[in-house]
């Protein structure tokens, strides 16, 4: 039994170090491939949707001004929460120094707040060409859902999915999308 256990023990050794030689490489490709580290997405989709669901119950309660606020607003708190949940998680489940695994979580979900910025703009872009904040609000929404269709479309075929699994991924953000087109129909 001792002679089989030096040997898992020895062979675990080896397979620690190829697969962290094989881990380099990926590493590359994917800053080479994503040097925003946006490759599956996640971020932008979460965002997407927490911006869209905040423009979809907040406007018509308020002006131009504090629309945007409540949309960075709940973007931010829930970036927030989402790294605060990370880090302890990474901490816990990876035996990580919190401040190692506050810092990597900062670092994968900064486009949760990035997501935002699209629909803010769209708001005040609209706006500026006359429209109302109702009308800006429905645009924006809208365009939120054409971006998870985009989304989720664009990290199918960065996951390596096929062109019917892609377009498969691409329909559940749009439905998504629709969801939060049917909350704001539904809210005002």
């Amino acid at each position: 039994m001792g002679c089989f256990t030096g040997s898992s023990r020895a062979l675990g050794r080896v397979s620690a170090a190829v697969t962290s030689n094989q881990s380099e490489p990926k590493r590359r490709v994917k800053i080479a491939r994503d040097p925003l580290g946006m490759i599956n997405s996640e971020g932008m989709i979460t965002g997407t949707v927490v911006s869209a669901a905040a423009i979809a119950a907040s406007a018509g309660h308020f002006e131009e001004t504090r629309l945007l606020v409540t949309v960075f607003g709940t973007a931010f708190i829930y970036w927030l929460a989402h790294v605060h949940a990370r880090t302890l998680g990474d901490a816990v489940k990876h035996h990580k120094h919190p401040m190692a695994a506050l810092s990597e979580s900062v670092a994968e979900t900064w486009p949760i707040l990035a997501a935002a910025v699209v629909p803010a703009v769209i708001l005040v872009l609209v706006q500026l060409m006359g429209g109302t904040v109702l009308t800006a609000a429905w645009c924006a929404v809208i365009a939120c859902m054409v971006l998870l269709t985009v989304y989720s479309f664009v990290a199918a075929r960065r996951g390596g999915l096929g062109t019917a699994q892609s377009i498969g991924s691409a329909a559940i953000g749009a439905f998504l999308g629709l969801l939060i087109i049917a909350l704001k129909a539904g809210l005002h």
